[in-house]
């Protein structure tokens, strides 16, 4: 059983000739990502791995994300490690298409989607980003970048709008795997496989930026698990729907929040951990006067113990357009549809 993305291209056997059919595929807050595609469209092929953040070469994968102007559907010739040396900042209208071959992306700080929209992130593995200091890069349009202290996350989305991140493996990184935050929102974080991590997502920048209230993401068919601790999402002011997502396990919670965000977990797949906390949720900060809270849990499956405490029942509805509308399918089939979750491996077969 596929889920409504993956069987709107995997099964169509020439994937690698129409690949840019996989931008009418996206679903959740994100919508169509149809602004990505069109005969104006640049395709850029990566050959070289290596990096450098102030003289991009051609052929490698900062040149192809900052240096060239427009729409860019960027694929890999071969398997590679691409070890960062600074932030890679990706340009709007950007799309890194990792299937077909093995793309692991290291280094310092890694992918930043900085006042950039319509991005799209799918098919790689993101993993051991550090913690990096102040530094400058080439940014959109090649424009050299100052950039603050970059905490080492795999994915950073500072001010972007309309991004979607999707079949990617994230692990094993020094603070987060996804931050999506300042003003980030119409976002869709689906199909993705986040494990070996502490903080996992989070939503949000700080407590006092109120700007996030206006956020919208949608974590849709994704896997949570072995060893992840917290943050699947941790949300703040926003809104997100949650939705047909496996947990396996948690230390100290899966869904939480802090000032008053709005979040609809439903007909996801809780399996608690064999000890510790079962408790879903964590609040933070609230009390009699935070009654406006709404974590709203509608057809989820609890298994070894797992439970949900709701707070303001009665919705948190993501109220979709047609464009962003898909179906929630029964929590009994979560594992099926999110088997697949995480970098395809499309090397052999015609079929991905």
């Amino acid at each position: 059983m596929m889920n409504p993305i993956d069987s709107c291209w995997r099964q169509n056997p020439n994937w690698r000739r129409s690949r840019q059919q996989l931008a009418t595929c996206s679903v959740g807050f994100s919508g169509k990502m149809t602004n990505n595609i069109g005969k104006d469209t640049i395709r850029y092929k990566v050959s070289d791995p290596s990096d450098d953040p102030l003289n991009p070469k051609k052929g490698t994968l900062r040149y192809g994300a900052t240096m060239i102007t427009g729409k860019v559907w960027i694929t890999f010739q071969k398997n590679m490690n691409i070890q960062l040396v600074k932030p890679l900042l990706i340009s709007s209208f950007t799309t890194l298409d990792g299937r077909g071959v093995d793309i692991h992306i290291t280094g310092n700080a890694c992918l930043l989607a900085y006042k950039a929209t319509d991005v799209i992130i799918h098919g790689l593995r993101i993993h051991h980003c550090k913690a990096v200091g102040p530094s400058s890069v080439r940014g959109p349009n090649g424009e050299m970048v100052p950039l603050g202290q970059m905490d080492g996350d795999a994915i950073r989305l500072v001010t972007a709008s309309k991004v979607w991140i999707d079949h990617n493996t994230l692990y094993s990184c020094q603070d987060g795997l996804l931050d999506v935050t300042r003003g980030s929102t119409d976002v869709t974080i689906s199909n993705n496989w986040f494990k070996d991590q502490d903080k996992v997502m989070l939503l949000g920048h700080d407590d006092g930026y109120l700007r996030d209230k206006n956020m919208r993401v949608t974590v849709v068919f994704n896997h949570f698990g072995p060893n992840c601790n917290q943050r699947m999402p941790r949300v703040r002011h926003g809104y997100a729907h949650v939705a047909n997502n496996l947990y396996q396990g948690w230390e100290q919670y899966a869904i939480g929040g802090s000032m008053n965000p709005s979040i609809k977990s439903e007909a996801n797949y809780f399996i608690a951990p064999k000890s510790g906390n079962k408790e879903v949720t964590w609040r933070n900060g609230i009390n009699e006067n935070s009654k406006p809270w709404k974590f709203y849990s509608v057809g989820d499956v609890f298994e070894n113990g797992a439970s949900f405490i709701q707070t303001g029942l009665g919705g948190a509805n993501p109220n979709y357009n047609d464009q962003q509308r898909f179906k929630v399918v029964d929590a009994k089939f979560v594992r099926s549809i999110t088997k697949s979750s995480g970098a395809l491996k499309c090397f052999r077969t015609i079929m991905c």
